[in-house]
């Protein structure tokens, strides 16, 4: 009898705990059905969270750029005559327009349109298409190949413009959106987070600051905007890495904070004016802080303050280690030419340094990048639009000074700026404007034209 009603107990048990359990399933599965019927709000306004609000606001200050560029088959004289082309019913024009990348308004008032400089280096004319599909012509106003950065100007009517943002307050992990026309399939919205802050080294010439993301960047996208979470413009998409020239996630922009400090100069000049400084830098490591007995891990130490140099006036010293400028962190050696190359001849700059470890404060006067005695104004048949004068110190010629270059000449595209001493054609040393002249006659294409700017030495390559 015992042995039943122990059975009997272990069933109702059983049945107890069954029911419990069946109870619990069906509480889940109740909670769980409106997730799978996909109507479970997300976000604590009940709303799913999207960036489609902020993309109609700043979506239509991107634009598409196309350029109408000559044909690179070289022509004889009878060949651009119009009645020889119209004898031989040849075609009336020897074009192609191309769809070369996007751009930025950032002055709706005036019109401006930021774009990268080799999207535009080579066109003859320039077509920009906005978001509403009008289409303008567009000036260019200036260009500058070290940044790779240049401005346009179209019709002020009816535009939006997308504001800068600061591109020092970037943090690697925040989010970002890359907005352009790749591959000219139309304008297109990526996004990803900033990978990484202050990469160097993708070309030996530049001065380069760019911030890596991830946020997919492709062909066409050159020119257009990285844009933050607040709708600011903080970087102007430039180069990506990858196997022929695809996203692979590495992709680069420059910062907004170089880009506006840019526009400013082509704004006003046309050009970028980089001065001299009048030394040299390395970066300072942990191992060379601990050297040197200075409590920072990062900056620029200077190696070589050359004699009546603006650095030198200002008191600076070979050792000094330059921590900001213009209050701004200097991470590096390049760095401080990054910062220098963007201050205007004429301006001066506060600098804060470490001397035998204690700060020191320099006020440094930026100069033009020539002192010697020049003579001439002459022309180069190789470089049309450019006039050019012989650089001599102590009487003797030493190099080549660009005096002047027209906006949009050959000598233009070539990368040729107002201030830039040539010293080299394929690295042979040139010390008259009639040496570069049969040196540049002399040489096979492509050549390289070896050139001082500023405080730097900086290779432009002449392909035609």
């Amino acid at each position: 009898m015992r042995t039943g009603a122990s059975f009997a107990g272990a069933i109702r048990g059983l049945a107890a705990r069954t029911v419990a359990a069946l109870v619990g399933v069906m509480t889940l599965l109740m909670a769980a059905a409106p997730v799978e019927a996909g109507v479970a709000p997300i976000g604590t306004d009940g709303k799913i969270p999207t960036l489609a609000p902020l993309l109609k606001s700043v979506t239509p200050a991107v634009v598409n750029i196309a350029v109408l560029t000559a044909s690179g088959a070289p022509q004889s004289p009878l060949m651009q005559d119009p009645y020889f082309r119209r004898f031989f019913d040849l075609p009336e024009r020897q074009q192609t327009q191309t769809s070369a990348g996007s751009g930025v308004i950032v002055d709706a008032q005036k019109g401006y349109v930021v774009t990268n400089h080799h999207v535009v280096r080579h066109a003859r004319e320039i077509l920009v298409t906005l978001k509403d599909r009008r289409q303008f012509p567009a000036k260019l106003v200036g260009s500058d190949a070290g940044t790779d950065i240049a401005l346009l100007q179209i019709d002020p009517t009816n535009l939006t413009a997308l504001r800068f943002g600061d591109s020092d307050d970037l943090a690697v992990g925040d989010y970002v959106l890359a907005i352009g026309n790749p591959f000219g399939i139309g304008q297109t919205v990526t996004s990803g987070i900033v990978s990484a802050l202050g990469r160097t080294g993708l070309h030996i010439d530049g001065y380069e600051d760019f911030i890596q993301t991830d946020a997919s960047i492709n062909p066409g996208n050159s020119g257009g905007a990285l844009v933050s979470l607040r709708g600011e413009l903080i970087g102007i998409n430039t180069a990506i890495i990858g196997p022929g020239g695809g996203n692979v996630g590495i992709g680069f922009a420059v910062p907004s904070a170089m880009v506006e400090k840019v526009v400013t100069q082509l704004a006003r000049f046309g050009e970028v004016r980089r001065g001299r400084f009048g030394a040299t830098a390395q970066d300072v490591t942990p191992e060379l802080a601990r050297a040197l007995g200075v409590p920072v891990n990062e900056g620029a130490m200077l190696v070589d303050v050359a004699a009546a140099a603006p650095a030198e006036k200002a008191g600076l010293k070979r050792g000094d280690v330059v921590t900001t400028i213009n209050g701004r962190p200097v991470r590096g050696s390049a760095d401080l030419r990054n910062q220098l190359g963007l201050v205007p001849v004429g301006d001066a700059v506060e600098l804060r340094v470490l001397r035998d470890g204690k700060p020191v404060n320099a006020k440094v006067t930026i100069e033009p990048p020539h002192t010697g005695l020049l003579s001439g104004r002459q022309s180069v048949a190789e470089l049309v639009g450019g006039r050019f004068g012989t650089l001599a110190r102590n009487g003797r010629p030493e190099a080549v000074a660009v005096v002047e270059v027209e906006q949009g000449s050959p000598a233009w595209q070539t990368g040729l700026r107002a201030g830039d001493i040539i010293v080299g054609v394929n690295r042979r040393k040139i010390r008259t404007v009639e040496e570069l002249g049969s040196q540049l006659r002399a040489s096979p294409r492509p050549l390289t034209l070896n050139i001082v700017r500023g405080d730097f030495e900086v290779t432009l390559v002449i392909r035609g």
